[in-house]
């Protein structure tokens, strides 16, 4: 793997990691009252989020196959479960756990299948 393929790759999961964050912003939106300054204020926050993440997106998919970005975007579920736990107190169910295992069993398999035929 060349370095710009791998600073793609790096850029795809960092973008991956802030978009993962307006859920956050939405679950917090969700606690407090509709319209109030704070509501507004992370609504705010995830249309910022979103923003910067579509104008990144645009960038990754001109370097990398849409299909591979793609698959990758499924990491946002692992980050959610992340998120649920370090700022929730959410806990974690052994089917979260291999639903994740899952996920990130066909990423590699997905990706390192891309890299083989392109090779």
């Amino acid at each position: 793997m060349n370095k710009e393929k791998a600073a793609t790759i790096i850029l795809l999961h960092l973008i991956l990691v802030i978009y993962s964050i307006s859920g956050i912003l939405s679950k917090s939106a969700a606690n407090v009252q509709f319209l109030g300054l704070e509501f507004c204020l992370y609504y705010a926050g995830i249309i910022l989020i979103l923003g910067i993440y579509a104008v990144v997106w645009q960038q990754i998919i001109k370097r990398m196959p849409l299909t591979v970005a793609f698959a990758n975007k499924a990491v946002t579920v692992i980050w959610g479960i992340v998120w649920g736990i370090l700022l929730f107190n959410e806990t974690v169910t052994i089917g979260q756990l291999i639903g994740a295992a899952v996920i990130v069993a066909g990423i590699v398999i997905y990706s390192t299948e891309k890299e083989a035929v392109e090779e």
